[in-house]
């Protein structure tokens, strides 16, 4: 195999995007036989399966591969219109990007704010965990993602951003009916917030509390948004931990207080990108960067 059709390449990507052979013909104009026979055609070239046939169709391991060679193709492909003049030059120039929500409700906004109108950028933020957003880029969903791994996905450079500073807060009048007495006993037995069921993070705070002894309680409210948690955990549903920059203002106005002061927790967060060279993403990464060294913190992670 010397190289890679690139209307198979790229018709693999509709199928995926599009979800079935047949909406993915209608997006590129064309039969659902003829998407049939160029899947089927670079699936005989790799001499791998790219898809499975579920509804929605999902690549394999092997169609993230092509499915994120595809979206590199068309991002260098616009870049390359834009600075030839061509047609298409005028249009918005879209970035992906996998964010968690915490960084979303936080700093991560300010970042886009800071790269000119006139760059003619739309974004696309994809709000995942950040233990998850990898998997994103893995897919070829996403060019750019934040994310807790410091180990690079295939295709991808990886840099450091500093950490994001975690309080362990609740409302004063909880902490005092919860959360009397020796922490290690309270603490797993008291009502606590989580984010939504893959969230770990205060079961990983009360393990490292009690040497893996307990975790979390099993009475547990899931609220799915940054802002949401720290509402909730003001309003007295439970303790969590929250971001010290959302926490600040609580803590001034007396609607949180901090448990555990010697137990903030700083979780380091990465960015990771298609390793492209791609004026668009390379301009992303220069204010992500340059934000996140303004609101984040520089010191490693520790575990409180």
């Amino acid at each position: 195999m010397t190289d890679l059709p690139l209307d198979q390449v790229r018709t693999l990507l509709a199928v995926v995007d599009e979800g079935t052979f047949d909406a993915a013909a209608a997006a590129l104009h064309v039969t659902p036989s003829a998407v049939s026979q160029r899947v089927k055609a670079l699936e005989q070239r790799t001499g791998r399966v790219l898809l499975l046939r579920t509804k929605p169709v999902r690549p394999t391991e092997s169609g993230e591969v092509l499915v994120r060679l595809a979206r590199q193709v068309a991002r260098l492909e616009q870049d390359a219109y834009g600075e030839l003049g061509l047609s298409g030059a005028g249009e918005p120039t879209r970035v992906s990007v996998a964010v968690n929500a915490d960084s979303l409700a936080t700093w991560f906004l300010g970042a886009l704010t800071r790269l000119p109108s006139r760059a003619g950028l739309c974004f696309e933020l994809r709000r995942e965990d950040e233990a998850h957003t990898a998997a994103l880029l893995r897919e070829g969903t996403v060019m750019a993602a934040v994310t807790s791994s410091p180990d690079p996905v295939p295709g991808c450079s990886v840099r450091h951003l500093g950490s994001m500073r975690y309080l362990p807060v609740a409302h004063p009048e909880f902490a005092a009916e919860h959360l009397a007495g020796p922490l290690r006993e309270a603490l797993p037995g008291a009502p606590v917030v989580v984010f939504d069921r893959r969230d770990d993070f205060q079961d990983g705070f009360v393990r490292r509390l009690t040497r893996g002894r307990a975790e979390a309680s099993a009475r547990r409210h899931h609220v799915p948004t940054s802002e949401g948690f720290a509402a909730a955990v003001a309003a007295g549903l439970g303790w969590g931990m929250v971001p010290e920059v959302q926490a600040e203002p609580l803590l001034r106005a007396g609607r949180l207080t901090v448990f555990a002061p010697d137990r903030a927790v700083d979780a380091p967060l990465y960015w990771q990108q298609w390793k492209l060279d791609s004026p668009a993403l390379a301009a992303v990464t220069d204010a992500v960067t340059e934000a996140a060294a303004e609101a984040l913190r520089r010191q490693g992670p520790s575990g409180g």
